[in-house]
């Protein structure tokens, strides 16, 4: 079983937004997959897509919680759902390593992908509440560049606003064609990893 986690913001006023990259990858990622449409499952805080890839249980995940909370319902899924009959104590943690997640990243250009594993969240605060509640940051992560802005994501209050208010904008008509691209390629790079596995991809992708 694989866990496959987009990062997002529920809502219209969120939608097609530059911190939902993650939304738009798992959305394409459902269609090409030929999932079942989004089910809401409130017990795990999230919608749940379910189905079968390359012989393999994969489920795709849209985390209802807003960014800042994604953590639980990444939580609850990837201690609840696999085996609630598996037994005592933290059996749950090997789960961990068939979890991915995809999310926008600012310190990258816009379009560029990296994959990754066991890195800190350099700031991310859907990763970071993720680290916190699983207490590890060993799990695989697709970044999805949203533009140069590196240069706001600064220590000081004023930087962070910046880049606070810069990530919930949407893309302009130039930049969606790249994202749209970029949608496309990422779907291919998730397909390949759970066929192909991590040190396969990362070798043919992170360039």
């Amino acid at each position: 079983m694989k866990f496959v986690v987009g990062l997002g913001n529920p809502g219209e006023k969120y939608a097609e937004t530059r911190h939902n990259v993650g939304f738009m990858i798992i959305d394409a990622l459902a269609d090409d997959f030929h999932f079942p449409r989004w089910r809401r499952q409130g017990i795990f805080k999230a919608q749940i897509s379910q189905g079968i890839f390359k012989r393999q249980k994969i489920i795709l995940v849209k985390p209802q919680t807003f960014m800042n909370g994604s953590g639980k319902a990444v939580g609850e899924i990837i201690k609840k759902l696999p085996a609630r009959s598996a037994g005592a104590g933290k059996w749950w943690e090997k789960e961990i390593e068939n979890l991915i997640v995809i999310h926008d990243d600012l310190d990258l250009p816009l379009g560029k992908i990296k994959i990754c594993r066991n890195r800190s969240s350099a700031g991310h605060k859907g990763i970071q509440s993720i680290i916190d509640r699983l207490k590890t940051k060993n799990f695989v992560r697709l970044r999805v560049g949203i533009g140069e802005q590196g240069n706001q994501k600064t220590g000081n209050q004023k930087g962070q606003k910046i880049a606070e208010n810069f990530v919930l904008k949407k893309f302009n008509k130039k930049e969606q064609e790249i994202i749209n691209e970029t949608i496309k390629k990422t779907t291919e790079i998730i397909g390949f990893y759970l066929e192909q596995g991590l040190e396969k991809t990362m070798t043919l992708y992170n360039k």
